[in-house]
């Protein structure tokens, strides 16, 4: 079997029964069940969700999208060896910590394939919590030129690029257009401020203030799990994003947990400590991949500047990276994953037929 078969590219035409359009992200695809599937897998698997609670089969594939357009490789490789498989054990990880030390839980009710999650379906609060331990990337840009505030928090005068922050800085976004709030304009992806979320908690699908100040508990908790766990690998934590739910458990009550993905190399930036002590920055996460792009293509102004996106988006089309490139990225994403689990990484060596395997014989999910 070629390197292209490994990976899985496309994920939005496996059988799996369904009657709603498939749900497709740049990596993730989501199959919403039948109300009578969901019903019966509850029952017969045992999940703790409530008998009538929607579910779905969540397939990540090995695509991998940077400065806002998808990437392919020469060979007819459409994505990254082995990454969908990195991505998923390594939030499973992080999500089994979070468990195990009495935070709070996940959307994900079983694993049934490393690349593959079953899902309880949840109310996403709308915005994308960002942490951030290192000042770096697009903090450091407006820092440089003149920007303290961020968030509504004030940053001190004197930082150096890459520097370790006084405190973990909480900067949240809106996750999609919300309306009707003042002073935050109606734009997907925007900063707000801890004061914007008490003020309107429901606007952004709080269940109330107090909730705010939960959401800020569980990013801060969670966030201190994964750091010291890297540290312990002599690994930094930069920066990361989290994504918060409602969910109904077994019992009706409704619970705010930690959904999409933790602590990825996706989701996240992770130095190599050895590395940041020499004053060098050796990226674990898809940083890495940014930096090769920007080296490979001799006008990098394309990838940089959002007022070149038609010619940036015809860049990801008519160029097949080298492998070399390839290949490095999936080092990357193997090598992070097996040293944050402790393991090797169990790479499917025929995923669509797996998982459609699986789906089939073992949860009567394909006709």
């Amino acid at each position: 079997m070629t390197l292209a078969n490994k990976v899985l590219a496309v994920n939005t035409d496996l059988p799996i029964r369904t009657d709603q359009p498939v749900h497709s992200g740049k990596v993730r695809s989501v199959y919403w069940l039948t109300a009578e599937d969901s019903r019966r897998l509850i029952a017969e698997r045992g999940y703790a969700a409530a008998p009538d609670a929607p579910l779905a089969i969540m397939v990540i594939s090995d695509r991998i999208s940077a400065f806002e357009c998808i990437w392919h490789g020469e060979g007819g490789l459409q994505g990254i060896p082995g990454k969908g498989a990195a991505l998923n054990a390594i939030s499973n990880h992080w999500f089994r910590l979070f468990r195990e030390r009495g935070l709070a839980d996940s959307h994900i009710l079983e694993i049934p394939h490393p690349l593959v999650w079953v899902v309880q379906k949840a109310r996403p609060v709308m915005i994308e919590a960002i942490a951030r331990q290192y000042i770096t990337g697009s903090m450091w840009r407006a820092y440089s030129k003149g920007e303290r505030e961020f968030c509504g928090i004030q940053l001190p005068d004197g930082l150096q690029r890459d520097q370790k922050l006084p405190e973990l800085l909480i900067t949240p976004s809106t996750k999609g257009v919300l309306k009707g709030i003042p002073g935050v304009p109606e734009q997907d992806d925007v900063n707000v401020s801890r004061e914007d979320l008490r003020a309107h908690p429901a606007a952004f699908r709080f269940r109330d203030a107090a909730d705010v100040d939960r959401y800020e508990t569980l990013l801060k908790e969670g966030f201190a799990v994964i750091s010291e766990e890297l540290a312990k690998l002599d690994q930094i934590f930069v920066d990361t994003k989290f994504e918060f739910g409602y969910v109904t458990d077994a019992s009706g009550c409704e619970q705010l947990i930690y959904m999409d993905e933790v602590g990825t190399p996706d989701s996240s930036r992770i130095w190599d400590g050895p590395a940041w002590r020499e004053g060098r920055i050796v990226e674990n996460s898809k940083e890495d991949f940014r930096q090769r792009l920007l080296s490979h293509f001799p006008d990098p102004d394309i990838l940089l500047n959002k007022n070149r996106m038609d010619e940036r988006s015809a860049l990801a089309r008519d160029n097949a990276l080298p492998l070399e490139i390839m290949q490095a990225v999936s080092d990357t994403y193997i090598g992070i994953a097996e040293r944050i689990t402790g393991g090797p990484l169990h790479l499917p060596e025929d995923p669509r037929d797996e998982i459609v395997g699986i789906l089939g014989s073992e949860f009567g999910l394909v006709d």
